[in-house]
């Protein structure tokens, strides 16, 4: 088609909407001379009253937009990137698997009136578990079955972990996740995550773009001279906008620099251990200032979350590749 379509001295425009296709049409249609873009779905304009879609209705509708400017592209990754995300993705799925195994034994445990007390799946309570009796045999067997699935669902865990720690140094983005380690909070895998998912943030000409992309700015509805600001937006990422929520709790405690932190900022620029410094003064500050205030937790952690993107910004800025 594209041979039929194409003339000499004529470029193509081709568009379509990110989903199961993946990145592979337009890496197949740029590599042919032509210009693609991957559009974000739920950027496209759509009209209140249209209730009938179709597959030719739909190509008519992206190609008018096309033309018209009103499409949102969406930053395409090279294949070295894809497959860090794709590894990053895995381990997010394994998370997930454990979070749910343990879960389900929990739920198991208790309609049987069994409710440990201390802090749970250590060795201590990998013992106690050993040491439960049930009046029904079939009971022990549900149990081990629980067991040995948290227990696989823990190594694939740690096993996809160990792979992105050995994969790191390959990858071109690797100096913007070491110097995201620098910042409180910011573990190894949380920087990574965060930079899978978001890819070059030096993409965004200004850090309220980039709040604005996680969808941590709040909602606005606002006429004439009244103003009313609601929740946040929750637009954009949502896999980077809970790494930043989660790296927001920390700053609940008094700036520090931890021995783990100290290790981490070692090798990294005097610019950018000072960035990290400052982002920890203010966010502090601005923790104990806002619970002070009487603001609930999490309204001041993504409120912490939103300022700490910004910080992400400049110091991603200053660690990107040129």
């Amino acid at each position: 088609m594209v041979a039929k379509l194409s003339q000499p001295g004529r470029t193509l425009k081709f568009c379509y909407e990110a989903g199961p296709c993946g990145y592979g049409i337009q890496r197949q249609l740029s590599d042919a001379g032509h210009d693609c873009v991957v559009v974000a779905p739920s950027l496209i304009p759509r009209k209140p009253g249209d209730r009938i879609k179709t597959d030719r209705r739909d190509a008519s509708n992206l190609a008018r937009l096309h033309r018209a400017g009103e499409l949102s592209a969406v930053w395409i990754p090279d294949t070295a990137h894809e497959a860090m995300r794709d590894l990053v993705r895995a381990r997010l799925a394994a998370v997930r698997s454990l979070r749910q195994a343990r879960q389900q034994l929990s739920g198991f445990l208790l309609r049987h009136g069994f409710h440990y007390s201390r802090p749970a799946w250590t060795q201590m309570h990998r013992r106690w578990l050993a040491g439960l009796c049930f009046e029904q045999p079939i009971h022990h067997i549900v149990l081990e079955d629980h067991i040995a699935t948290i227990e696989a669902a823990t190594d694939r865990r740690d096993r996809l972990t160990k792979q992105i720690e050995i994969m790191l140094p390959d990858w071109s983005l690797a100096p913007v996740v070491l110097a995201l380690q620098s910042l409180r909070g910011m573990a190894l895998v949380t920087a990574a995550t965060m930079i899978a998912e978001l890819g070059d943030i030096s993409r965004f000409t200004n850090p309220r773009q980039l709040m604005a992309y996680l969808g941590l700015v709040p909602s606005e509805h606002s006429s004439g001279g009244t103003r009313r600001q609601g929740g946040i937006t929750k637009a954009g990422n949502t896999t980077a906008r809970r790494m930043l929520i989660e790296a927001a709790w920390s700053y609940r405690f008094p700036a520090k620099i931890s021995r783990e932190q100290l290790l981490r900022q070692e090798q990294l620029p005097k610019a950018i251990r000072d960035t990290a410094w400052k982002a920890q003064v203010r966010l502090c500050s601005r923790y104990r200032k806002l619970t002070k205030a009487g603001k609930p937790a999490t309204t001041v952690t993504t409120a912490i979350a939103r300022e700490l993107s910004g910080f992400v910004w400049a110091i991603a800025c200053q660690a990107s590749p040129r």
